[in-house]
């Protein structure tokens, strides 16, 4: 990898807003993502945070530093960028449609990510950890799994939900014994043509079938 950016670093004040106001207590379900996306978390230090979602449904925002080494075309702006995640645009447009207000999503459900960290090739193409090497990933998972433990330590999640196959791979790598529940929803990444075709509905309708949701 040429790249790595840590929001943890640059955007630690609204990943830790976000945390302040939404992660005080027990969750019942807890979804999981991947990493940071380079048009939302990337940016916001929110999981999958799309600018307009984060700023104008969570009503979080906070200054935003640089990463110490930024790829000339993967500039961190924060909030003011001017890019749309389209999967962040789908999944809270999905929790703000059928909870109304925020507070009522959260209430019960966070969004949280099992890896921290952007990784950028020398072209500035985002590679998601599923796609590093062998050797970058035993290290990388390690700390992962770690801090996807304290995650569940911390919620009490009766679910974890897997935002794609390799959150739900990773949670059932940490979790063998069913403890917390698991589940998965289709990822709404746009390259992805499943999620082209009424991402919502679809895992709308995975929740509904597991007993997530009724």
């Amino acid at each position: 990898m040429a790249y790595v950016y840590n929001p943890l670093r640059y955007a630690w004040d609204p990943h830790e807003a976000y945390l302040r106001k939404f992660a005080g207590g027990p969750k019942r379900v807890v979804f999981l993502g991947m990493n940071p996306g380079p048009f939302g978390m990337v940016q916001t230090g929110v999981p999958f945070g799309e600018i307009a979602a984060v700023r104008d449904w969570l009503h979080v925002q906070a200054s935003v530093g640089r990463p110490q080494r930024e790829h000339p075309r993967r500039a961190v702006t924060g909030f003011a960028c001017a890019r749309s995640e389209v999967s962040g645009h789908r999944l809270w447009g999905l929790f703000a449609e059928r909870f109304g207000r925020s507070e009522n999503f959260f209430a019960q459900h966070l969004v949280m990510n099992y890896c921290p960290l952007a990784f950028l090739e020398i072209t500035g193409r985002n590679r998601t950890p599923d796609k590093l090497a062998p050797g970058e990933k035993s290290e990388l998972f390690s700390a992962c799994d770690e801090h996807l433990r304290d995650i569940v330590t911390a919620l009490q999640p009766e679910w974890l939900v897997g935002i794609g196959d390799f959150a739900l791979r990773r949670a059932e790598a940490v979790f063998p014994k069913g403890t917390p529940k698991l589940g998965r929803i289709l990822h709404p990444r746009p390259a992805s043509p499943a999620a082209n075709r009424n991402w919502a509905g679809v895992a709308t309708k995975q929740m509904k079938e597991v007993g997530i949701w009724s």
